[in-house]
């Protein structure tokens, strides 16, 4: 084959693969929520809730911590990556990013927050008004950037993830008197079903037309509650399972309600329900050989601040594990999860 050939296939992959960058159906990934999804944003803020220091991150590349409460990505950054864009999805906080880097993808989340403001009170952390309020600022920022027109397009195309929930229950409603006292459980279900309708609706007005909506995890399956089940023999806590079951219902009977009333507007549910469940219930069938620990520290109570690089327990190989701490997955069930969410919930996009 000529050389003059050779550079034309070389040429021809290059714009083929440009073509279908810029033709990409989803051009920006933008996210909302909790530590599920939080890339690094309470890095810059007063609060314990923080993951930047070592052991975190130890599997990120470069091996740094970045914000992650994780040995390595979480679910969005793998998501990203599959949809054509970047393989991490940074931190809207981040000095070190700019608004050409957030144009294809961004990050809001913050380790700690909750649909109820109350949630967000507990360890100082960015509420999900705030959030909102951040995100209006990086509009005006995208449209000093790509221009008006351009920047419309994108941010009508782009895909939303919203994923929270599980610290208003086990950091809030079971943890301090205030909300308990006022909701039964069935009634403050029903009021962060209130908040996420609301807090949808303002996306909509803001220009967002494709949404994922994650429920909670099997929350009675963390090392944490799993710890503190001792009579159980330290298994699953059933009522917080169930918890978390009756809200994702909810959650389903609210998307079913806005695809029908929100012209043009597509949400789908992620299930990181049955998936974490599924992977609890069998490990070794997914590679792993721990399920009710985490691989940090002693697995079972530690989690931010007590997940630390002195602690003489901490595992030498996170992917033998489902949680990296008391709380949250290792890099390796973070993929599982966002495999599956895109499998079976995202192609639609």
């Amino acid at each position: 084959m000529s050389l003059i050939s050779l550079t034309w296939i070389f040429c021809a992959q290059i714009f083929l693969h440009y073509s279908l960058e810029i033709s990409a159906e989803v051009p920006a990934l933008i996210v909302f929520g909790d530590s599920s999804v939080d890339a690094g944003n309470n890095n810059n803020l007063s609060t314990i809730a923080k993951s930047n220091f070592e052991p975190y991150g130890r599997d990120f590349q470069g091996g740094r911590p970045t914000g992650r409460f994780s040995n390595g990505r979480i679910p969005t950054d793998f998501i990203s990556e599959t949809f054509g864009l970047k393989p991490v999805v940074p931190a809207y906080l981040d000095s070190a990013y700019s608004i050409k880097d957030f144009a294809t993808g961004v990050c809001f989340a913050s380790a700690g927050s909750g649909y109820d403001n109350a949630t967000s009170n507990v360890l100082s952390v960015i509420p999900l008004w705030k959030q909102l309020e951040y995100f209006k600022e990086y509009q005006a920022k995208l449209r000093a950037y790509l221009g008006k027109s351009k920047a419309n397009t994108v941010l009508h195309e782009a895909l939303y993830v919203m994923s929270l929930g599980t610290n208003d229950f086990l950091e809030n409603y079971y943890t301090i008197p205030g909300r308990s006292s006022q909701f039964t459980i069935e009634e403050y279900q029903n009021f962060l079903v209130g908040i996420s309708e609301h807090f949808i609706r303002s996306l909509y007005i803001l220009g967002a037309r494709k949404l994922d909506l994650t429920g909670v995890p099997p929350m009675g399956c963390l090392p944490l509650e799993r710890a503190t089940n001792i009579m159980a023999g330290s298994s699953c806590r059933e009522e917080y399972n169930r918890i978390s079951r009756d809200f994702n219902g909810k959650l389903q009977v609210l998307i079913e309600k806005l695809n029908r009333t929100l012209p043009r507007m597509r949400i789908a549910y992620g299930n990181a329900y049955e998936t974490v469940l599924q992977v609890v219930q069998r490990p070794l069938s997914y590679g792993f050989e721990n399920a009710g620990a985490g691989c940090c520290a002693t697995g079972m109570f530690e989690m931010g601040y007590m997940c630390n690089q002195r602690n003489p327990f901490t595992c030498t190989d996170a992917t033998k594990y489902v949680f990296w701490d008391a709380f949250h997955p290792t890099e390796k069930m973070n993929k599982i999860i966002a495999d599956h969410i895109v499998n079976n919930n995202l192609m639609v996009f």
